[in-house]
Parts: structure tokens; C-alpha cells; sequence
């Protein structure tokens, strides 16, 4: 395992760990209260069925796109290339929205960024 394997699997932890409690904050911050009894969407089922997927549906892909630069080390450079650049423009946009929406005082865009640094990184390797 080379430095950008490692960098690879660090961003990857990163992406999983920001997803985990951005997953369990929206939870319990935005979902919860939407699909709740007294809540205005009470009656309608449809609704209460696609909200909480739809609103998590950033948290599974970065889940699934840390899984995916962890797993991208045992892969030759071009798919970890590919690999990156899927990975990275959906952290990019979580960093860039995160920072925005939050004008900087949350930590999420700081984390999203420091992996997009490490993503850079471990995909400039010369080797499989």
C-alpha cells in the first residue's frame, strides 16, 4: 500500500463518517418532523413514503462513493481515475453547498474538502 492508496482510503473514512452524521442530524432534524402525526404531510402516504428517501439519497451516495475510494486501492489507475472523479464531483458538491448553505460554520465543507484534497492525491499514482 502506497501513500495514495492511503489517501484513498482516508477520504474514503472521511466521506463515510461526514455521511453517518449528516444521515442521522437530517433524521432527526428534517425527516422526523415531515412524516410525524401532527405534522402537515399526516394524511398524504405518498409523500411520507418518498421524503425520507429523497432527502437521504446524499447521504447513501456518499456513503456508497467512500465505499467505492476504499475499494477503488485494489483497481488499476484508470478506474481509480473514474473512480475519483464520480466520487469527487458528488463531494465537491457537498462541500460547495455545505459551505454555502452554512456560510462556513459548519464542519461537514472543511471534511468534504480535506477529502477531495486526498482524492487528488491518491489518484495521481503511476501504479496499480
Amino acid at each position: 500500500m502506497n501513500w495514495q492508496d492511503i489517501a484513498l482510503v482516508i477520504a474514503g473514512i472521511i466521506g463515510i463518517g461526514v455521511a453517518l452524521v449528516h444521515g442521522i442530524l437530517i433524521q432527526r432534524g428534517i425527516v422526523r418532523p415531515l412524516v410525524k402525526p401532527d405534522s402537515q404531510f399526516a394524511n398524504d402516504k405518498i409523500i411520507k413514503r418518498i421524503i425520507p428517501g429523497l432527502i437521504q439519497f446524499s447521504t447513501f451516495n456518499w456513503i456508497l462513493g467512500g465505499i467505492a475510494l476504499i475499494a477503488s486501492i485494489w483497481f488499476e489507475r484508470d478506474i481509480r481515475l473514474v473512480t475519483g472523479l464520480l466520487v469527487g464531483s458528488s463531494y465537491l458538491y457537498g462541500t460547495l453547498l455545505n459551505f454555502w448553505g452554512t456560510r462556513g460554520r459548519h464542519p461537514a465543507w472543511l471534511l468534504y474538502a480535506v477529502a477531495l484534497v486526498l482524492i487528488a492525491f491518491g489518484v495521481t499514482s503511476s501504479s496499480s
